[in-house]
């Protein structure tokens, strides 16, 4: 992500000093969203009684208590001494598997609001974010949020950034930053460091003071021709796709004939039908709007992330937005189970292929390549969480698909064969740290440093080839009984690592289709964790539990028992049946061995082998076998 020459400060530049362009940066449930809420009920754009998570407007995002997608709102401050200032604001993913939106908004603003939480500092998406904001150059306020937790340790969290400036390698102006104290859920702020909650000022002021008094004024060369920057698509139900701009230089007015220069370098003439400029979380209608703007177009059926929107007579195109690629990589094909075609109404190769198009014009980060097959596809990702969101939507908007396990994407670096790398941050209560201590080891994972802030809490700092993190939360929340706090962040590539282990047991297999009964349930479940309960159908090479063992086994989970008229002693002992272990979405991509993928219908959610018939599986294993030895 580089900016053209076009657009450098130089001493012919003027400042466009009513407004603000400010990206939101931070990791995952630091507050970053709760804080742009209260900004905009300060500025009147919301109730306060109109519920939180104002921002978070996709169902997922809801459910998960995440920001999935980057999204762009604008607070008018009136403040009390000069004209009103139009701030900006672009809110962020806090999740390292979508870093590609926090990437895309970096190029739309001009400075970025750093927040950390009061007590957890500094995390790997920290360190991911603040380095790709110092390479662009863009100036930073530290928000520390959160100062009323009891835990909260500020001065420490203030010392973590400094250092976390210096590692990333900062220049000596870019490390002098402002610092804010927060507690976004109040909507209340101060300058000082505060030693209570009393000692905070009863609004956000000093927070929106700090970002007009430190982060530049956009700027534009007077006379330059019109360059709006396609960061991110949009969409209306009343005037189709919508590109989201950053107006860099000139103006651009509503009915314009433009020139659209496209990522693959041609121009093509294009007409601006509507334009629209945001203000207090509502989208308006606009006849112009000047260079620092940020606006939505309406008019381009077919534009795209990247390109530039340029004057008619003199195009000028800025570079095309460029961002880490995916270290990730799932198949993802139509629903080939025997149960296929009972739950869905999007079944067919085209329909599928046709959708995961349609997500790589709003999703840089993504990529889809051709298989041997025509009916599965390679997607490529950041990782399993950005994966088992877009297979999540796929499937409420009705697909039936087969998912297959995630695997890491390799390259070749001075012909030798590496492997994608995480940084790896865990929170654990000292009891638990062996236990975790040893996790890590088996899956080949480097300590780097140990911190225990004396708070009953250890924080461990890990290099971890990703292939070993797959399949790690799950282990991960059962060591450590639910209490446990793992984060991590791509850290660059490294040789390969060797064999890992992922999982240390086998799986369960029905071996015939039918329904499954309790007789057969209370027959095998002190040997398994069953997946199914009774009345559930099932069919031959389906994963209906897991094995207390290190290899599959297979049973008969629809037997029924048998009737006869002699009346048996132990008639009348009533049998327990211990409740089926429900699988989601993420669970079940992290549980799959090398021969298992994911059948997944808008209903249910199975686990079962890519080959079903038990024989043929037999005589794979027994050929891999012989041509090992």
């Amino acid at each position: 992500m580089t900016e053209s020459t076009d657009t450098q400060p130089s001493s012919t530049r003027v400042a466009v000093e009513g407004i603000r362009n400010v990206a939101i940066v931070a990791h995952v449930d630091h507050g970053k969203t709760t804080l742009v809420d209260a900004l905009l009920q300060q500025a009147g754009a919301v109730r306060a009684t109109s519920g939180e998570r104002v921002m978070d407007s996709l169902d997922l995002e809801r459910e998960k208590g995440i920001t999935i997608e980057a999204k762009h709102t604008a607070v008018m401050w009136n403040r009390a001494e000069g004209d009103p200032v139009k701030i900006n604001i672009v809110d962020t993913p806090g999740h390292a598997d979508f870093g590609g939106e926090v990437e895309r908004a970096l190029t739309m603003v001009d400075g970025i609001l750093l927040l950390v939480d009061a007590s957890e500092g500094p995390l790997p998406q920290t360190r991911f974010v603040l380095r790709k904001a110092l390479a662009l150059d863009l100036p930073v306020v530290l928000v520390v949020n959160k100062v009323d937790r009891p835990d909260a340790r500020i001065a420490e969290v203030v010392a973590e950034v400094e250092e976390l400036f210096l590692d990333v390698d900062a220049d000596v102006h870019q490390i002098g930053f402002p610092v804010v104290y927060t507690d976004a859920r109040a909507g209340r702020a101060s300058l000082k460091e505060p030693s209570s909650i009393d000692d905070l000022e009863e609004d956000l002021t000093p927070l929106l003071q700090t970002l007009v008094d430190h982060l530049p004024a956009p700027t534009h060369e007077p006379g330059h021709p019109l360059q709006a920057w396609v960061t991110n698509l949009d969409a209306s139900k009343f005037v189709g796709r919508l590109a989201l701009c950053r107006v860099m230089e000139g103006t651009i007015r509503k009915g314009q004939q433009i020139s659209r220069c496209k990522t693959d370098g041609t121009i093509e003439r294009a007409k601006v039908a509507l334009l629209y400029t945001t203000e207090n979380h509502e989208r308006r209608e606009a006849d112009s709007a000047s260079a620092g703007e940020i606006v939505a177009v309406a008019g381009i059926d077919d534009v795209d992330i990247g390109e530039t929107l340029a004057d008619l007579d003199d195009p000028r195109p800025l570079p095309v937005i460029s961002v880490d690629e995916p270290s990730l990589a799932m198949t993802v094909g139509i629903n080939t189970a025997p149960l296929a075609g009972r739950d869905g109404k999007q079944l067919t190769a085209r329909l599928v292929k046709g959708r995961l198009d349609s997500e790589l014009i709003g999703n840089v980060s993504l990529r889809v390549l051709p298989t041997e097959r025509p009916d599965a596809w390679e997607v490529h990702a950041r990782g399993e969480l950005q994966l088992a969101v877009l297979v999540e939507t796929m499937r409420r908007e009705g697909f039936e698909l087969t998912v297959g396990k995630p695997q890491v994407v390799t390259r070749e670096i001075d012909g030798t064969l590496h492997e994608p790398v995480e940084a790896v941050t865990i929170d654990v209560p000292e009891e638990y740290l062996g236990a975790v201590t040893q996790l890590l080891a088996t899956r080949k994972g480097q300590m780097l440093d140990m911190v225990n802030h004396g708070t009953g809490w250890v924080r461990l700092d890990h290099r971890v080839p990703a292939r070993g993190l797959l399949g790690f939360r799950t282990e991960f929340m059962t060591e450590t009984r639910g209490t446990g706090v793992v984060n991590h962040v791509f850290d660059g590539w490294s040789p390969w690592f060797g064999e890992i282990r992922s999982r240390e047991r086998g799986s369960v297999l029905a071996d015939r289709t039918g329904k499954v009964t309790g007789h057969a349930i209370s027959a095998v479940q002190e040997r398994c964790t069953l997946f199914v309960g009774a009345g559930e159908e099932v069919y031959e090479g389906m994963v209906v539990g897991e094995n207390a063992r290190l290899e599959d086994m297979d049973v008969n989970i629809c037997r029924e028992k048998k009737l006869n008229n002699i009346r048996s002693s132990t008639s009348e002992i009533t049998e327990r049946i211990t409740p089926p272990r429900r699988m989601t979405l993420e669970q079940a991509l992290e549980f799959l061995a090398e021969d298992e993928c994911v059948e997944v219908t808008p209903a249910v959610v199975r686990i079962r082998k890519v080959v079903l018939n038990n024989g043929e599986r037999a005589r794979i294993t027994k050929q891999m076998k012989n041509a090992r030895t």
